[in-house]
């Protein structure tokens, strides 16, 4: 072989190479410091990934904005979201705020612009606003991804696999959630957290089909739209109640619960949820990344212990970062090759969707003090409708 075809065939070997190699997509942040900020590290999803080229962060606040440019590495920097979103034309957004005011409009205009999003939690306000967004995904080929870290998690996947093929705990039968129940006990701690929990119950038993919830105010009176307040430090849209008490079913008898009540926060806790089956019973410690615990009896001795059914349910190196980035790392892997799979990913709008609708058809049905069936039929939320 001559040098002329050595040269030829190397330089074909490196076009195949190159046009083999996944896209590298192109990330813009949006922020709003003050108004729900980054959220759980949502300036930093995209930094340091080698399949991603960070472009710009917008944030209306100019401290704000230069301190979102230097963690995530964007070499711009824009006062008004739209205008980055037609100037730079990205392939994917990160929809930071923690408070969902704006969720909405910042992510209808990112699928407006032709980008997949990835948005903090909660989602949107209502069920309506969902519906829009989901459909225009759906009209425009693109991906949402929502930080429900938990539901792209080694160990919630294995765990989900054995409870399909019923090998770890048989039968599921029911599915027991509890809240932090801190402070924001009730209404807000059900807003915020529970999300999580009804997205994770709608992973393993299927949509929800009815809901029945009981909410009252701290001195025990079941809540009134004129009770509507707002939560203590965040813009969530209105709510009611101190004590929650939700109860959803599911198909094949399945049915799931919820609660959150300060005076329960030492008995009932921790945050996260157990799972009953007709063999066994399943705890899971809700973190960003969660912990599993498997209940063994012997004898009259009940104890819980770590389950490492599989090397692949092993936790990450927490080393590797803290846990909202670890976690957001896991969950933007899963959406990425979701884009090129052209699949749902498993933290994806249409599953969060179905978790904020059943936060929704809690204080619908405790309004009503009746059953409500699942999906919605009123798709606005009774506190901002």
């Amino acid at each position: 072989m001559n040098r002329r075809h050595f040269t030829a065939l190397a330089l074909a070997a490196t076009t195949v190479r190159a046009a083999d190699a996944p896209k590298k997509l192109r990330a813009v942040i949006i922020g709003h410091t003050g108004r729900g900020d980054y959220g759980h590290g949502m300036d930093i999803v995209f930094a340091h990934r080698s399949d991603v080229e960070v472009l710009a962060v917008a944030d209306p606040d100019e401290a704000g904005r230069a301190n979102a440019m230097k963690s995530s590495g964007a070499p711009r920097g824009y006062a008004d979201y739209h205008e980055m979103l037609a100037k730079e034309k990205p392939d994917i957004v990160s929809i930071g705020p923690r408070w969902n005011n704006q969720h909405f409009a910042m992510t209808k205009a990112a699928l407006e612009a032709g980008a997949h999003v990835y948005s903090e939690k909660p989602f949107v306000r209502c069920a309506a606003d969902s519906d829009v967004l989901l459909a225009l995904a759906k009209q425009k080929g693109l991906k949402i991804g929502v930080a429900h870290q938990m539901r792209s998690t080694p160990n919630i996947l294995l765990l989900k696999q054995k409870l399909d093929d019923k090998s770890l705990i048989g039968d599921l039968c029911e599915m027991r959630g509890v809240g932090k129940q801190d402070h924001r006990a009730g209404a807000e701690d059900m807003t915020v957290l529970a999300c999580h929990l009804y997205g994770l119950m709608q992973f393993f038993a299927g949509d929800p089909q009815w809901c029945f919830a009981r909410i009252e105010t701290k001195e025990g009176k079941p809540i009134t739209l004129a009770d509507k307040r707002g939560a203590l430090k965040e813009d969530l849209g209105g709510m009611a109640g101190e004590r929650v008490h939700a109860t959803f079913g599911f198909a094949n008898s399945v049915v799931g619960t919820f609660i959150s009540r300060a005076e329960l926060r030492d008995q009932a806790g921790p945050y996260g949820m157990t799972l009953v089956g007709s063999k066994g019973t399943v705890r899971i410690l809700a973190n960003i990344q969660p912990k599993i615990l498997v209940l063994q009896r012997q004898g009259t001795n009940d104890t819980w212990v770590n389950w490492a059914d599989d090397p692949s349910a092993h936790l990450l190196d927490p080393a590797k970062g803290d846990q909202a980035h670890v976690g957001n790392q896991i969950t933007i892997d899963d959406l990425l090759a979701a884009i090129r799979e052209n699949r749902e990913p498993h933290s994806s709008g249409a599953s969060a969707a179905i978790g904020n609708e059943m936060v929704q058809a809690c204080f619908a049905s405790a309004l009503a003090q009746q059953r409500l069936k699942l999906p919605l039929e009123k798709r606005t939320h009774p506190f901002d409708g």
